[in-house]
């Protein structure tokens, strides 16, 4: 249990209706006594609120409302204290200051959750959730946060250590009384089908974890061809505002435009490229040299082409470099004559001029990350890229092992496979402790949370 007491402004500053100042620790019903003038906060019951005002010595400086909370049914696990002020800058910092004056310190950045985690409050995949949540940008999103929050992610992966751990106990038994004669036997008969199955619930867990980080993190998505072809107008069909300028002028965009649109669940980061063509002007080449990187980075690439032209080199060059990304062929400027002189097996027609198929084209966006199997009521998603690079290897520890198993290796070389995973499954939800991780990864939270 930590001892010092924490204090930081948990709202963000400016006006508004009401600002919180958190503190927690050993002394915070003291501290919060010397600047409260109303009831005694440490006799109050926990889980009360009460009125009074906030005095600098005989100057009052706002009249409050505070929330006590006292261990270990909080937050943290230790005593808790929230004044609540009138909103705007200078009342809640004013109040934190007189804390601070009077023995608090200010907290670091997410030590409030990671006290929490410290205390054994919450797991690791319940801090990153909690995180999540703040950073939600769509419901689904949202959703997903909630169930970690939930421990949905943490009995996931405790269940899954449970099965590792039942296969190690079981090549432990078997070395200090042999059950099998040989270990052929015991590979073929225990180990291959328990890893088997254990590796495929990974394959399953990862399979999903795709899904859950698109719909945490979005799709970085590269508006692509070659000038003149409408990609702006299809960046402003899309995010249904004028955000990019579309003139008849090639070379119009010489530098990435960027939007957000948040299409059945999905956040498209989308990104209108400069038309990529041969050019001689120096401002223009570096916009062109931007998009090429893009494609690169790019998750999507709507790569758009022009329904009253016939496919150039530019177009055909394109097109190579393209084919290996996940890409959408947007046949624009439907509402002009048909003279393209290219059939694609699979592509979108519209017109983003006239906002001809747009909902087509969305619904496309959408089954293609989608597919129309999300359901966040009953999967549980893994979405952070910690806890998915973690679960690749586990993933991989469990290869190792099968290979060795099906190979008739000794079976103290299967077990340190399989105790590798076990301990692997362990970080992600911080039951395997990495100090320097758990520093890392709480300072990315924002400060007062």
């Amino acid at each position: 249990m930590q001892k010092d007491t924490i204090a930081a402004i948990s709202t963000a500053l400016g006006e508004s209706a009401i600002s919180i100042v958190r503190m927690i620790g050993s002394d915070v019903f003291n501290i919060a006594n010397t600047i409260f003038k109303g009831k005694d906060l440490a006799s109050a019951k926990s889980h009360t609120i009460h009125y009074g005002k906030i005095y600098d010595n005989d100057t009052m400086v706002d009249e409050v409302l505070v929330s006590v909370f006292k261990a270990p049914k909080t937050f943290t696990r230790e005593n808790m204290v929230e004044i609540n002020c009138h909103g705007g800058v200078y009342a809640a910092k004013k109040i934190l200051e007189l804390l601070l004056t009077n023995g608090a310190r200010i907290a670091e950045k997410g030590e409030f959750t990671e006290r929490a985690f410290l205390n054994g409050r919450i797991d690791l995949t319940q801090a990153e959730s909690i995180m999540d949540i703040i950073e939600s940008r769509s419901e689904q999103s949202l959703t997903l946060a909630a169930k970690g929050v939930d421990g949905k992610i943490y009995d996931l992966i405790t269940y899954l250590r449970s099965d590792v751990l039942d296969i190690v106990a079981n090549i432990e038994v078997n070395i200090d009384y042999p059950e099998y004669d040989d270990v052929e036997t015991l590979s073929d008969t225990v180990l291959v089908p328990r890893i088997q199955t254990l590796k495929t619930k990974t394959a399953e867990v990862l399979k999903q974890a795709q899904v859950g980080k698109v719909l945490k993190e979005g799709v970085k998505t590269a508006i692509i061809g070659r000038p003149n072809v409408g990609k702006s107008s299809v960046l402003n069909a899309l995010l249904k505002e004028d955000k990019a300028i579309v003139t008849e002028i090639q070379g119009t965009t010489r530098d990435t435009v960027e939007g957000e649109i948040n299409i059945g669940g999905v956040v498209l980061k989308l990104i209108d490229t400069a038309g990529i063509r041969d050019s001689q002007d120096i401002v223009e080449r570096i916009g062109i040299d931007k998009a090429k990187t893009m494609i690169d980075e790019a998750e999507l690439i709507l790569y758009v082409v022009n329904n009253n032209e016939p496919l150039t080199q530019d177009d055909e060059k394109l097109l190579e470099l393209t084919k290996n990304k996940p890409r959408i062929v947007i046949i624009n400027k439907i509402d002009l004559e048909n003279k393209i002189n290219h059939t694609f097996d699979d592509s979108v027609q519209i017109s983003a001029l006239k906002k001809t198929n747009i909902e087509q084209l969305e619904k496309r966006i959408e089954s293609m990350f989608l597919g129309g199997e999300v359901s966040l009521n009953q999967q549980t998603y893994l979405s952070n890229a910690r806890q998915i690079s973690k679960m690749r290897q586990v993933d991989n520890y469990l290869a190792d092992a099968l290979e060795a198993a099906h190979n008739h290796m000794p079976v103290d070389m299967i077990e340190i496979d399989l105790k590798s995973a076990w301990e692997t499954l362990g970080e992600i939800i911080g039951q395997t402790k990495n100090t320097a991780l758990i520093d890392e990864l709480f300072s990315k939270f924002c400060l007062g949370k």
